[in-house]
């Protein structure tokens, strides 16, 4: 009789397989962890980023370096460029991924059935989940510390402008978990700086659980259109500014400003202005010069044009292509509308589905504005930059999902879980 014997399962296989085969390895260890031992690798990875920042910051200089050398725009060398502060910032969003609740084992719902049959549905980890992102390393961290949390291994693809800055994060990151007496393949960086690479780790079913890409929009579509990994959608970011005919002028510029212009690199910056008619010739003038002030060019309509007449705006025509446009950048498209319902109409056209502002004092235009806009997020008289997992208290996120199955907007770690149902009886047959 022939007895089976182990296959390795590296044989013949790329890089890539290979380090999802490991991937998998790790999962099935992280699993079943009590919080403790996650807990424990989350704060030795943040002491371990605080150690090493120096090691870090070089490493990341050779990516902006070589970004600018490249000709790079700024706002994209913002989102590459990692600095003591911003390492300590990233060491302490760690921190707080360690200190939330451990959504791993909560029973979302449960009862004992009339046949006396106990019926729980938890929840478990995913497994393991592939990021593919762009530019931002310190999504590396994030990612990384989200799926431990959440009891999954992750597979990490940032881009090749940040190579050398995740290449030194991971490594880092790995030595901190395998000193915490996890597996340090929880944690690892795809291998290779291709396309090839990519396109293997969305073809990797069966061995990776779920893929999330982060980046623009074209990345995005092509990880939607191309992978046959079950794949959650994080969108670009067009988010609107309505600012209402009963709006507070002070708060409607506040809001403006901070929305478009604390930092226009990001996806929760604003790229659109909406203006009541009623409002416009009182609002508009201070709108202007503020966005001026704040180094921001309108790409007005018409109606905006007018305002700009013999004043310092930076403001020229908008196209058609200006309501679509994320721009990332210190621009925003800006125009008049009728109606708060000629504003929702907008919207509707042209949004990415990810935020919206209304600026108002009307309880009913708030109520209506939330009720007819459907984007991840709505914010009433609250700039668009609050749509993020640590603003809203999750911690780190891992995204922000512009889709409707599974996860909506900012993902933290209870998106970052399925679920099980776990049937006990006593000796129960049907």
């Amino acid at each position: 009789m022939t007895s089976l014997s182990p296959v390795s399962p590296y044989d013949n296989l790329s890089p890539v397989a290979q380090a999802a085969y490991r991937a998998r390895g790790a999962a099935a260890t992280l699993a079943p962890l009590p919080r403790a031992a996650k807990d424990d690798a989350l704060l030795a990875i943040a002491d371990a980023l605080e150690v090493r920042t120096a090691e870090i910051v070089e490493a990341n200089a050779k990516d902006t370096a070589r970004a600018r050398e490249a000709g790079t725009s700024e706002s994209i060398v913002d989102r590459l460029t990692l600095t003591p502060e911003r390492v300590r910032a990233i060491a302490a969003d760690v921190r707080d991924v360690a200190a939330l609740p451990d959504p791993v084992g909560e029973v979302v719902r449960g009862s004992t059935l009339p046949n006396g049959i106990d019926l729980r549905q938890v929840r478990v980890p995913l497994g393991v989940v592939g990021i593919i992102y762009e530019a931002r390393p310190n999504v590396t961290v994030d990612a990384a510390a989200l799926c431990l949390k959440s009891g999954n291994a992750v597979l990490l693809r940032g881009s090749s402008s940040a190579y050398e800055s995740n290449t030194a994060l991971v490594r880092v990151l790995r030595d901190a978990v395998h000193g915490a007496g996890l597996p340090a393949d929880a944690v690892q960086l795809v291998p290779g700086e291709s396309r090839d690479s990519v396109r293997e780790l969305m073809r990797a079913r069966g061995l990776v659980d779920v893929l999330i890409p982060r980046g623009g929009a074209s990345l995005i579509k092509t990880v939607v259109e191309e992978s046959i990994v079950p794949v959650i959608e994080t969108g670009t970011g067009n988010c609107h500014v309505y600012v209402d005919a009963a709006a507070d002028l002070d708060m409607a510029v506040e809001i403006l400003i901070n929305s478009k212009a604390q930092r226009p690199s990001v996806c929760n910056a604003a790229e659109t202005l909406l203006v009541h008619k009623d409002i416009a010739d009182a609002f508009l003038p201070r709108a202007l010069d503020a966005l001026t002030e704040a180094g921001v060019t309108v790409h007005a309509d018409e109606r905006v044009l007018t305002y700009a007449d013999g004043s310092k705006a930076t403001v020229v025509p908008a196209t058609t292509e200006d309501w679509e446009t994320e721009y990332l950048s210190y621009d925003i498209a800006a125009g008049v509308v009728d109606t708060l319902e000629q504003a929702v109409e907008h919207i509707r056209l042209w949004t990415s589905g990810h935020t919206e502002a209304i600026v108002t004092t009307s309880q009913q235009a708030a109520r209506r504005f939330t009720q007819l806009v459907d984007s991840t997020t709505v914010a009433v008289n609250a700039s668009t930059r609050f749509t993020d997992g640590g603003q809203f208290g999750f911690g780190a996120e891992i995204g922000i999902s512009t889709q409707k199955l599974h996860a909506r907007g900012p993902m933290g770690l209870p998106e970052l879980t399925s679920t099980k149902y776990i049937v006990t009886g006593d000796g129960h047959v049907r």
